[in-house]
């Protein structure tokens, strides 16, 4: 890739001015902050040929529409997802809009630079439904210690609000409210939502709490090789662990926190639940979102079309 202009050295950026740190600094999830992070820091290794290079401190102000035609061709010869692609290229237009900010390119070079297309490919759903008999299997392996009765009300809450792990990471004691079976929950762009427990899930949670005990903090929280509870959150990858070796142990194939919120809006449009409802219930900001959730088994779609009938063959009068 010959890209004279952006490999050009340039003095170092103060971390104060870097549009790297001003992009992520501005998002307000540690997830988002740390997804982002990943692709700038791909797209550095992308332009410069160095597998250490990070986003910080690179000229992103010299990129013209050129280069950022360049880097989108680079990033689909990838094998990546349209979406996984389409992440990039987000955290790059966002970068440079951030470089445009600080005064450090012009409008019109950047509102060139930026004007990329998405990526278009028509690609069947990743994810999977979790079936019920699967959940319980997991479920199953959850024992009377004190991990195995947080992690059963762990995945009950999974399973029972949809939540995305960043959500479910960021919850604190003083989220549940036991009289309205509720949790508050802030969402992407720091926006907050009500969720709500089934009598199964709030059973499973109380007996979490009853170990945990009633301190302030974290609602979910690592627990130590001793059993002792450390006064700190869980991450997302430590919920994503939790439920590898709980799926792990039952002999189910992998499924993650987004399979439980797959399913969670599949359940609720078989039960009859409206779109509007299931949307406002997960967070979306679009129902065509929530609707692209959808993963249903197979057989619920082959069993709404058996509602058709073929009519009689007989010719035309």
């Amino acid at each position: 890739m010959s890209l004279p202009a952006v490999q050009t050295p340039a003095p170092a950026v103060e971390p104060a001015r870097d549009p790297y740190h001003v992009y992520l600094d501005s998002l307000t999830s540690p997830e988002s902050r740390r997804t982002m992070r990943g692709c700038l820091d791909r797209l550095a290794k992308l332009l410069t040929g160095d597998q250490d290079a990070t986003g910080a401190g690179q000229p992103w102000h010299l990129l013209r529409y050129e280069h950022t035609v360049r880097i989108r061709t680079l990033l689909t010869g990838q094998g990546w997802s349209p979406a996984y692609v389409n992440k990039h290229l987000v955290a790059l237009r966002r970068v440079l809009k951030e470089a445009w900010r600080l005064g450090q390119t012009s409008t019109e070079d950047y509102a060139r630079a930026s004007d990329l297309a998405p990526v278009r490919q028509t690609r069947l759903p990743t994810g999977h439904h979790v079936a019920r008999e699967v959940v319980g299997a997991a479920l199953s392996t959850c024992d009377d210690s004190v991990a195995g009765i947080r992690d059963a009300a762990l995945i009950a809450t999974l399973y029972s609000t949809g939540c995305r792990r960043a959500e479910l990471a960021g919850l604190t004691l003083a989220d549940y409210d036991p009289g309205a079976r509720s949790l508050r929950v802030r969402g992407k762009r720091d926006k907050e939502r009500l969720v709500y427990l089934t009598t199964d899930a709030i059973g499973l949670l109380e007996r979490w709490l009853a170990v945990r005990g009633g301190e302030v903090g974290p609602l979910f929280s690592p627990i130590s090789k001793a059993g002792r509870i450390r006064p700190r959150p869980l991450s997302g990858q430590g919920i994503a662990d939790i439920l590898s070796r709980r799926f792990g142990e039952a002999g189910a194939s992998r499924r993650t926190a987004h399979d439980f919120r797959r399913t969670f809006i599949g359940e609720l449009l078989d039960a009859g639940v409206d779109l509007a409802t299931a949307q406002a219930l997960v967070g979306h900001s679009s129902p065509a979102t929530t609707a692209r959730y959808d993963r249903r088994p197979e057989r619920t779609r082959r069993e709404a079309v058996d509602r058709l009938t073929l009519p009689a063959a007989r010719p035309l009068a």
